[in-house]
């Protein structure tokens, strides 16, 4: 296997405090692929400035994650790709890891890295396991399998993975986790002003839709309705209960998750977007 048999695919969103670091972990002979959440050219020209190997896109608007890693997806011309996320760093040797574990398994279509937890709580000693979902900060695509069918643009943020894993599956196909492999993520930092209230309310919107919208999915409206009905029940009660102790930032914040279970519910489009400007 050579370098130019894997490109990885970075989706980023007001990323600039981490996405440099992780950049600084990939060594140059790799293809990089940035698909930037905006319409930004300034962060365009500064990353493809600084690093020959990348190539940077501009959505032009917040398109979220599905629909922008599936951007960049389609633009891999290699055998293999790697979805990354921006607050991730690659140790040097899991790339010659990966290579090793595709030479001996050339029939996986998603490959995850290990941590140490999964690790202790799953490997028993084995470097190589088969699993049924992966976390979405890094995944490695065998790309002969997929025909261009990626990440299902329905979701915006929150269960792209868990999705693309089960539609996987059901087709029979073999998804692995390699301990072998190490990619250092830092986890809910990838947008700078993280803290920041609205984007709070967007990721509480949007899980909650998202959770309706998969369980309807695969388990049919009525099984999903029975799944979501606490928390619908539990938003509503917190919603009326901050509005009366004067906690508007609460309030607020219960009000979206009962806007994303409602709007999914009601087979609305996962339309809600952060205000972060």
């Amino acid at each position: 296997m050579e370098s130019n048999d894997l490109t990885i695919v970075i989706v980023t969103f007001k990323s600039e405090e981490k996405i440099f670091s992780c950049l600084n972990s990939i060594p140059r002979e790799y293809k990089v692929i940035i698909v930037e959440n905006s319409s930004n050219l300034d962060f365009k020209k500064n990353i493809e400035k600084k690093y020959s190997n990348v190539k940077c896109i501009l959505t032009g608007d917040n398109k979220g994650y599905s629909v922008a890693n599936n951007l960049g997806l389609k633009q891999v011309k290699s055998k293999f790709a790697l979805v990354l996320n921006p607050d991730t760093e690659i140790e040097q040797k899991s790339f010659e890891n990966f290579f090793s574990f595709s030479n001996q398994n050339q029939d996986f279509w998603l490959l995850g890295p290990g941590n140490d937890k999964e690790k202790e709580n799953l490997y028993n000693k084995q470097s190589i396991i088969e699993v049924e979902n992966l976390k979405g900060y890094a995944i490695f695509f065998n790309m002969k399998k997929f025909n261009n069918n990626f990440f299902d643009e329905n979701f915006f943020l929150y269960f792209e993975e868990i999705d693309l894993c089960q539609r996987v599956s059901m087709q029979g196909g073999k998804i692995f986790l390699d301990s072998e492999i190490i990619i250092n993520h830092e986890g809910a930092s990838s947008v700078k002003n993280y803290e920041n209230l609205e984007l709070e309310k967007s990721r509480n919107w949007h899980w909650m839709w998202s959770t309706f919208y998969y369980h309807k999915k695969y388990k049919g409206f009525l099984i999903a309705f029975f799944i979501i009905l606490p928390k619908l029940l539990s938003s509503f009660v917190k919603i009326i209960f901050y509005k009366f102790t004067l906690n508007k930032e609460k309030k607020d914040i219960y009000f979206c998750r009962l806007s994303g279970i409602l709007n999914s519910m009601m087979g609305k489009k996962s339309w809600y977007r952060p205000s972060l400007d």
